[in-house]
């Protein structure tokens, strides 16, 4: 069954992206003004955690609809995380070699979700 399958979330390639690009984000915004420590960085990590935090938080859960919320909360997580990422290349906080790269990063982990969740509603 499905849902047995998905009580270890770390076989899941999402969560597996997810938590690389969490690595990635601490490791560059290291490089932000001081003065963002608790403006800007702080989101962007919050946001950046809360994806793969939230597919991990189905671990041990009883449902598809469950998981599909929270797939769903992920994904509204990566859609902050789009903007902060922009925010930040606009601000110059980012080259735009980084910025392409998260992006990019990003993007692939929205269409997992995006694509877990229809599975996930067609049931």
């Amino acid at each position: 069954m499905f849902i047995d399958q998905m009580k270890d979330f770390r076989v899941l390639r999402v969560w597996e992206k997810s938590h690389q690009l969490v690595l990635d984000i601490y490791a560059i915004s290291k490089n932000f003004p001081k003065d963002e420590l608790f403006g800007l960085v702080s989101q962007i990590r919050r946001s950046a955690v809360s994806i793969p935090s939230n597919i991990s938080e189905r671990c041990g859960r009883l449902s598809d609809a469950e998981l599909a919320k929270f797939m769903v909360i992920a994904s509204g997580s990566a859609s902050e995380l789009e903007y902060q990422l922009l925010l930040s290349k606009d601000l110059h906080f980012l080259t735009l070699d980084e910025y392409e790269i998260l992006a990019n990063d990003l993007t692939e982990i929205h269409k997992m979700l995006n694509s877990f969740i229809k599975k996930l509603n067609s049931k």
